[in-house]
């Protein structure tokens, strides 16, 4: 049931985001939300406390986003907000994202690094992921200082690490 809901959010907020001529703008945006709904603790709380009323969750989006982010942006995390489901929210997104690539015949990849890749890293990221999995992939970028240096991967339930804190990690415990 939860499942079915989240994909018909998903649906709804696809729907907004072609309506408005501008699924790839929206879909980042939101994408970029959902890291900082999932990085805070007090904004994750706001949006999703019961003992706080709709509206005053949906003034929170609209501090956040207005005159930030596209006005279908605020509108579909503003409708989310309002119905109840600010809790499932970066859930909603994320089947959004992977459903609006599906829809153009890619993959997802979710990579985690400490700055903010240059265009030919991404490229040549892309391309190697294209390599080793055989399927046409789009790459999410969350910046993650904890990475230190490299790349965390994820593409559906694979994990590809290659960051610095993970090669610290494997030295440490083979020192110990």
């Amino acid at each position: 049931m939860a499942d079915d809901r989240v994909a018909g959010y998903a649906a709804a907020v696809l729907a907004v985001a072609r309506a408005e001529d501008d699924e790839a703008g929206v879909t980042d945006e939101l994408f970029r939300f959902a890291q900082a709904l999932r990085a805070s603790n007090e904004l994750r709380v706001a949006l999703t406390d019961a003992a706080v009323e709709p509206s005053r969750r949906q003034q929170i989006v609209e501090d956040l986003l207005g005159g930030r982010a596209r006005p279908a942006t605020a509108a579909v995390v503003s409708m989310v907000v309002g119905a109840g489901r600010g809790g499932q929210l970066p859930e909603i997104i994320d089947a959004a994202v992977d459903r609006a690539a599906a829809d153009r015949n890619r993959t997802v990849a979710r990579v985690r690094s400490a700055v903010e890749l240059t265009p030919d890293q991404r490229s040549r990221l892309t391309a190697a992921l294209r390599s080793a999995t055989g399927a046409d992939i789009e790459v999410r970028l969350i910046i993650d200082p904890s990475v230190i240096g490299g790349v965390i991967t994820e593409i559906g339930d694979d994990v590809i690490d290659g960051s610095v804190r993970s090669r610290l990690s494997q030295m440490r415990a083979g020192l110990a």
